[in-house]
């Protein structure tokens, strides 16, 4: 390959990156915008819907630590504790010492938070999905799937290589 067509396809490279990364963070502000107006009568937000899906899930019946979950969402625990203790204040979650390490919170959803999640929000977040994926086939889906995911691990290398501990 020449130096020009090398020249030419990294340009190019360059530009195709520019474009994802931008559409992805259109997206990601869209979900946010129209994701917490789809329940926002439920009192939530799409970082609340994030922390109740978490919660919500068989696995994490008997709850989950702060660190785990932070872990989980892939966010900081101060952006984290600052969600919590407002869904907390909603009566969504409760935060409790880890009775194996009084050091650590573990946080679980309440049965109030859990009637809300599963009987108003869930039907509301479906009901979303189905049309943010409008016209998207199940193959469609699994592409987008397969793609973020190995989007995200790139990612997940470039945070690991930083040697910076989220806190």
């Amino acid at each position: 390959m020449s130096p020009s067509t090398e020249q030419n396809m990294g340009t190019a490279r360059l530009e195709m990156s520019n474009r994802i990364f931008f559409r992805l963070y259109q997206c990601a502000n869209m979900l946010h915008k129209t994701g917490s107006r789809a329940v926002q009568e439920e009192g939530l937000t799409t970082q609340q819907w994030a922390i109740m899906g978490a919660l919500s899930r068989p696995k994490s019946a008997s709850g989950m630590a702060v660190i785990e979950l932070s872990q989980y969402l892939m966010v900081t625990r101060q952006n984290l504790s600052a969600v919590l203790k407002r869904m907390e204040s909603a009566g969504h979650v409760v935060i409790q010492p880890d009775e194996r390490d009084r050091r650590s919170r573990i946080i679980q959803i309440t049965p109030m938070g859990r009637e809300i999640w599963e009987n108003k929000a869930l039907p509301k977040i479906r009901a979303y999905y189905e049309e943010a994926l409008d016209e998207f086939s199940l193959g469609d889906m699994t592409h987008i799937l397969h793609y973020m995911i190995k989007l995200l691990e790139n990612m997940k290398k470039i945070d690991a290589r930083s040697g910076v501990q989220d806190e």
